[in-house]
C-alpha cells in the first residue's frame, strides 16, 4: 500500500508546468531576436561555440531534480505488512430488512434509503468495534461478513436494493438466525443484533427467534422504519403502486407490536426511527452498555520510508547538470551528442 505522509507538498509539482511554459517563452524570444541579426543559420554559424541542445538537455534535468525533489518531501510510504492489533469492542451485526415494503416513502425519500443513512451514521459511531450486514427479505443472507473494516460497510451499503433477494416477504426470524451466526465463537465479546425494518412480519416466528438469541448471549434491537398509518408500494414502473390479487392498492404499514416484541423477547430496545438522529443516539447508547472483550483488527502497522531514493536520484541529476556546460567544449566539438 503506498501513501504519502506529507501529501500536501504534491501541490508544489504544478510548478513544473509554469516552468516549462515560461522556458518555451525564452526559447521563443531568443530565435526571434537572433533573427533581427539575418539568417538564423547564419548567425549560428557565426557562434560556434553555442550548443541549442544543451539548455534543452539541462533544464529537463533540472526538471526532473526538482519532480524527485519534492516526491522526496512528501515522504513516499510502502506499508511493509498487515498485523493484527486486539482491542476492546464488541460485535454488531446489522439486518436490515430488504423487501418491496421498505420502498415505501412515508420516509423521504423511502423506507430503505433512510435505513441505509442511518446505518451510516451508526458505522460512524463504533469505535474499535466489529461490523456485519445481513440482508433479508422472505430469505436472508450475509451482505457484509464480520469486518473492523467500516468503509468497505460502507460500499457494500450502497449496492443493496429489494432486487438482491428474489424471494420477497418479510422473514424477520430467519433474519436474526442468520445474524446470530455471524458472529465469531468469542464468548468474551459483547454481541448485539440491530433488525431494521417496518415489522410486517409474514414468514415465521420472529419473538421465538429473539429469545433464542438472547438465551445465546446476543442482545436483539429493533429499529422500526415508516409510520403506523403506512403509505403505498411504488413499483418499478414510475407513478404505479403495488395491487393485490384483487386489484387494491397495497398499503404498507409499520406494526410497532411485532417490533417490541421481537425487541423485548431479545432484551434489547425498541425505537421508531424519524427525521432526526434520536434512533442512532438511542441505539448507541444501548450498544454502550454491552460489556466489550478483546477484537482482532487487522490494519497496516509498519510503513517504510521510501523519500531517500528520490533525493539520490535528484542529487546524481543535479550533478549531471553542473557538469554539462551551456556552450561546446572545444575537446569534443565533433561530438553531436546534444544536437
Amino acid at each position: 500500500m503506498l501513501r504519502f505522509a506529507n501529501e500536501e507538498y504534491l501541490y508544489l509539482l504544478l510548478i513544473i508546468p509554469m516552468c516549462v511554459l515560461w522556458f518555451l517563452y525564452c526559447r521563443y524570444r531568443r530565435r526571434r531576436n537572433l533573427s533581427r541579426f539575418g539568417n538564423l543559420e547564419m548567425v549560428n554559424a557565426l557562434m560556434p561555440s553555442v550548443s541549442t541542445g544543451r539548455p534543452i538537455f539541462k533544464f529537463v534535468v533540472l526538471a526532473l531534480a526538482y519532480l524527485c525533489v519534492i516526491i522526496a518531501i512528501a515522504r513516499p510510504q510502502i506499508g511493509s505488512k498487515r498485523e493484527t492489533v486486539t482491542r476492546k469492542g464488541i460485535e454488531v451485526v446489522v439486518a436490515l430488512d430488504i423487501s418491496n415494503s421498505m420502498m415505501a416513502e412515508d420516509m423521504r425519500p423511502n423506507r430503505l434509503e433512510r435505513a441505509k443513512q442511518m446505518i451510516s451514521r451508526m458505522v460512524d459511531n463504533l469505535n474499535n468495534d466489529k461490523m456485519s450486514v445481513v440482508v433479508f427479505a422472505g430469505k436472508s443472507f450475509v451482505q457484509v461478513p464480520m469486518t473492523s473494516d467500516y468503509r468497505s460497510v460502507k460500499m457494500f451499503m450502497s449496492s443493496v436494493s429489494p432486487s438482491l433477494i428474489p424471494q420477497q416477504g418479510t422473514a424477520i426470524g430467519g433474519a436474526i438466525d442468520m445474524a446470530s451466526r455471524a458472529f465469531t465463537k468469542d464468548e468474551k465479546t459483547g454481541k448485539s443484533i440491530i433488525v431494521i425494518t417496518d415489522g410486517e412480519n409474514h414468514e415465521d416466528d420472529a419473538v421465538a427467534a429473539a429469545k433464542q438469541a438472547k438465551e445465546n448471549g446476543i442482545q436483539v434491537n429493533v429499529v422500526g422504519m415508516g409510520k403506523p398509518e403506512g403509505a403505498l408500494i411504488p413499483t418499478e414502473n414510475a407513478g404505479e403502486y403495488k395491487k393485490d390479487k384483487s386489484g387494491t392498492l397495497v398499503t404498507s404499514r409499520l406494526d410497532e407490536v411485532v417490533a417490541q416484541s421481537v425487541a423485548e423477547a431479545g432484551g434489547g430496545v425498541y425505537v421508531r426511527a424519524d427525521n432526526t438522529n434520536s434512533a442512532v443516539k438511542i441505539i448507541s447508547k444501548e450498544l454502550d452498555k454491552i460489556s466489550t472483550g478483546d477484537v482482532d483488527v487487522e490494519l497496516y502497522s509498519d510503513y517504510n520510508e521510501q523519500f531517500q531514493m528520490f533525493l539520490w536520484i535528484a542529487l546524481v541529476l543535479l550533478f549531471l547538470e553542473i557538469c554539462v556546460l551551456e556552450k561546446k567544449n572545444r575537446l569534443f566539438t565533433n561530438i553531436k551528442l546534444f544536437e
